[in-house]
């Protein structure tokens, strides 16, 4: 005799529920909210007028200056770039070549310096042990919150003093060094660099450089882009401590095209339009190179704090 077991009855589900469930749930631990119509429209809103004054800029440098002021302004592009371009680097007012020489130098070697300087002193504060350590880390926090304009006129004394006056080299030596360069890369030292891996390599042998450079060095890598990128474009773009210090024999990037603003009775906007955009070309550039490596480790700065 066979017996046969039946099994218990199920309780029928509506059609669609248990797919409507699953995605419910799996929405609820994401915490993610799908983008609605609403979300697209701002976030193209914010991206056409963060890019409407590239856009302009570039429009009127290639007419000429009767375009920044024509009723309707005008929003496409003309032929007159390369005739402009041209009018631009043989300007003898503003040395545009040399402007542009000066300001690579100085925000290369700045962006290298601050970086290797904020590294060993970030270094330092999180790792290593000594008196007056926190001290030292608060008197870094303290020097963030002084605005840069307040020393201008010690500095110009200090270069006078030296001799730097209207030279490169004062535009690099004051900033080799950056409170917020030491303090982001001692935040990045306590949470990136366990102490047991330290301990590791004093067990091997390792000195107190040869740790930091074998073993801080390349896990601080991603902290290192990050402020490199900024301390270049911050330097680039650096206006108010070049116009003290530095003659118009001797100009940055910044300093050449407002000497194209110098003219007594007119105004060649389209020269100025032309400068501004080749002076925005060498960081749009970088942006593109190095952009997603930039906002992919400030994100996941974010996401680990």
């Amino acid at each position: 005799m066979t017996t046969t077991l039946n099994p218990p009855p199920t309780r029928p589900t509506p059609a669609g529920g248990g797919g409507r469930n699953r995605a419910r749930r799996a929405k609820g631990s994401s915490g993610m909210r799908e983008a609605t119509p609403l979300t697209y429209i701002g976030l193209t809103i914010t991206v056409l007028l963060s890019v409407f004054p590239l856009w302009w800029m570039f429009v009127v440098a290639s007419r000429d200056s009767a375009a920044a002021s024509a009723r309707p302004p005008q929003f496409l592009p003309g032929g007159n770039f390369p005739a402009n371009l041209e009018r631009l680097f043989a300007n003898t007012t503003a040395n545009f070549t040399l402007g542009l020489t000066n300001s690579a130098i100085s925000a290369t070697v700045l962006a290298v310096s601050v970086v290797l300087f904020s590294s060993m002193a970030g270094f330092a504060l999180a790792k290593l042990r000594f008196k007056g350590r926190n001290v030292a880390a608060v008197g870094v926090v303290v020097t963030m919150a002084v605005p840069v304009q307040m020393g201008i006129i010690p500095l110009l004394m200090l270069m006078g003093w030296f001799g730097w006056r209207g030279e490169i080299i004062s535009i690099i030596v004051p900033f080799m060094v950056s409170g917020f360069g030491v303090f982001m890369m001692r935040q990045y030292c306590i949470q990136a660099i366990p102490d047991e891996l330290l301990e590791a390599a004093r067990m091997d042998g390792c000195s107190t450089f040869r740790v930091y450079w074998s073993v801080v060095l390349p896990a601080l890598r991603p902290a290192m882009i990050v402020l490199g990128l900024l301390t270049f474009m911050t330097q680039w773009n650096e206006f108010t401590w070049a116009l003290a210090v530095l003659t118009p024999s001797n100009p940055t990037v910044q300093l050449a095209i407002n000497q194209l603003n110098q003219s007594a009775y007119s105004r060649d906007f389209a020269l100025m339009f032309t400068g501004s955009v080749v002076a925005t070309l060498p960081l749009l550039i970088l942006f593109f190179v190095l952009g997603r490596q930039l906002i992919g480790r400030i994100m996941e700065g974010a996401i680990k704090s």
